[in-house]
């Protein structure tokens, strides 16, 4: 059978027929997704796709980016949805195109991004045939996504009602719990329109004025968020901690700080919240927990206030599950099981920006019952002493003195160091992460995403060597983004982190630390960055300082690859040896 031939008829007719109801129903679907807040589409090349490629290319609600590797094009979505702050679609081709969208489905899941994946695929009967590159494709990402549909092969014999009412379905479902939606697209031969338009008025007459509006097919109300507070009264007059978890709106971590200050209780806000640089937030917090002093001073509080999602710190977790609270609370707009240990007694789903608001008018002004604020502005003066040259821990110390706009941490070692470790001060003006799933996987690319969402402000990705080598296609991503992106890439010769677990000496550098030996000054120049490789902690942050003023760079920091495990060591038992109060 000849490629692009009708496999029912053959008959000329058939094919012009088939190849411009599959150019309808991609039109359509683009326009629903335009009425449902789309606006970005991220395109992978490929031809069985070919359908939804066109009509995105003649959609003026739509704006297109592209790039050949779809792990990195998935987490470039992923930054610029959480950039935008709306939801952003995805589209590729069949086979194991869609399979290298997995890494960023299972991110955008586990950290409540709104994606739409649109893969193109085979009609079913192609499927388990021989046919190429066709693969079972339906289900795909598991129960990753929040809705998923394996559309049917576009068809005069199904109403164009039935695939607006599918896209308004899956939109619906992600405003109850955000994360990624997968339409699984099935496309019949030929993928190419093959003449003019036809008349669609017959078809099309069901959809009646919609054609003519600009709202969806469903107009669907979403239920209003529960902001209640049982026992609030009572449960503020105690002794208490607000924690701050991860948090990606600058507004609800205002709300959080308001609420801290009228009930003066101590506020310990994790790297990611939002507020880890606040005044109102008690500096230091995860390396104090060392001391017994400071877990004491703690542990007098008898209630917990929890507002927001995943904690990075280990020993605050560790320090939560130890204490015998009255009472334990848990805020979160996405409502997932955030108690490892089980301290929670109440978990509210709720936007925490408005919860917050709504108790500040519950709750008179209240005085501070625990003032750690100047053994901890102690401790942080003698830290200054132990790092001030240039190492992975003294970087991530000084670092935030010299940030400005937006940082983008990778997981291992960089976003630990900078929780535990960061000097308070103004910090950057957001803090993204990907720690729904902290892989090391797609880094860059999600970071050239956030920038690209935010032209007018610097973007900086501080990550590891094995994170940049896992996503270096994605430093293409990031030669023609408008403003300037900085990449700070601390290079100690492979995993450095499991120096700090328990792995067998011998088995350590072979199969748990791989070091490579490479350096990325040739990597930058592949893709066309401005790099530089400074030798002393004050040409580090002079570099940086630098690359703010315009452009793409890669600033490469090269530390032995043990000197961080040791460094960490020697500040436990420096401050275990502290006499209290600190300092």
């Amino acid at each position: 059978m000849n490629e692009g031939l009708d496999p029912m008829s053959g008959h000329p007719r058939a094919l012009t027929q088939a190849s411009q109801i599959n150019a309808l129903w991609a039109h359509l679907l683009l326009d629903e997704l335009c009425r449902l807040g789309v606006r970005h589409l991220c395109i992978a090349p490929g031809s069985r796709s070919a359908p939804l490629t066109l009509a995105a290319a003649e959609q003026p609600g739509l704006q297109c980016h592209t790039h050949f590797d779809e792990r990195g094009l998935g987490f470039f979505a992923l930054g610029l949805a959480q950039g935008l702050n709306a939801p952003v679609a995805l589209l590729c081709t069949s086979g194991t195109a869609v399979a290298n969208l997995y890494p960023a489905v299972v991110e955008a899941r586990q950290s409540g991004v709104p994606l739409w994946i649109l893969s193109a695929d085979r009609p079913q009967e192609l499927i388990d045939v021989g046919a190429n590159q066709a693969i079972p494709q339906a289900g795909i990402f598991a129960h990753y996504p929040v809705y998923q549909q394996d559309l049917p092969a576009p068809s005069l014999a199904i109403s164009p009602r039935f695939l607006l009412a599918s896209l308004d379905e899956a939109a619906r479902q992600q405003a109850l719990t955000p994360g990624p939606v997968h339409l699984n697209c099935r496309f019949p031969e030929p993928l190419y329109p093959q003449a003019e338009i036809p008349d669609w008025q017959d078809y099309l007459a069901p959809l009646g004025s919609w054609l003519d509006d600009t709202a969806p097919w469903q107009r669907t109300a979403r239920p209003q968020p529960d902001l209640g507070a049982p026992d609030w009264p009572a449960f503020c007059r105690e002794p208490g901690l607000i924690v701050a978890g991860r948090l990606t709106d600058p507004e609800e971590a205002e709300a959080i700080r308001a609420l801290a200050r009228r009930l003066g209780w101590p506020l310990l806000a994790d790297i990611q919240s939002q507020l880890r640089f606040a005044p109102e937030a008690l500096p230091l917090y995860d390396l104090a927990l060392h001391h017994e002093g400071v877990q004491a001073a703690l542990g007098q509080a008898r209630v917990l206030l929890q507002l927001g999602g995943r904690l990075v710190s280990k020993r605050l977790s560790q320090f939560i599950a130890r204490q015998p609270w009255q009472q334990a609370w848990l805020i979160d707009r996405h409502g997932a099981r955030l108690d490892e240990n089980g301290p929670f007694r109440l978990r509210l789903q709720a936007p925490v920006g408005a919860w917050c608001q709504a108790r500040l008018r519950e709750t008179p002004e209240q005085a501070p019952w625990l003032d750690l604020a100047e053994p901890l502005a102690r401790l942080s003066q003698g830290l200054n002493a132990q790092l001030n040259q240039l190492s992975e821990a003294a970087l991530c110390r000084q670092l935030p003195r010299v940030l400005r706009g937006h940082l983008l941490l990778g997981n291992s070692l960089p976003i630990r160091l900078l929780d535990s470790l960061a000097e308070t001060g103004a910090g950057p003006s957001r803090v993204l992460s990907n720690r729904g799933a902290s892989g090391i996987d797609g880094l860059i690319a999600t970071a050239a995403g956030w920038a690209h969402s935010r032209p007018g402000e610097p973007t900086t990705l501080l990550l590891g060597d094995t994170s940049a080598l896992h996503d270096l296609n994605s430093l293409a991503l990031l030669r023609d983004l408008p403003g300037p992106v900085v990449v700070l890439l601390i290079n100690n010769d492979g995993g450095s982190i499991f120096h700090l677990l328990p792995v067998p000496e011998a088995a350590k550098a072979p199969l748990y630390r791989l070091p490579h030996g490479l350096d990325f000054a040739q990597a930058a120049g592949q893709f066309g960055l401005h790099y530089q490789a400074p030798d002393s902690l004050d040409g580090a942050l002079a570099a940086y300082r630098q690359a703010l003023d315009g452009g793409q760079h890669l600033i490469e920091i090269r530390v032995p690859h043990d000197e961080v495990a040791n460094q960490l060591n020697d500040l436990k038992a420096w401050i275990q040896a502290q006499e209290w109060p600190l300092g």
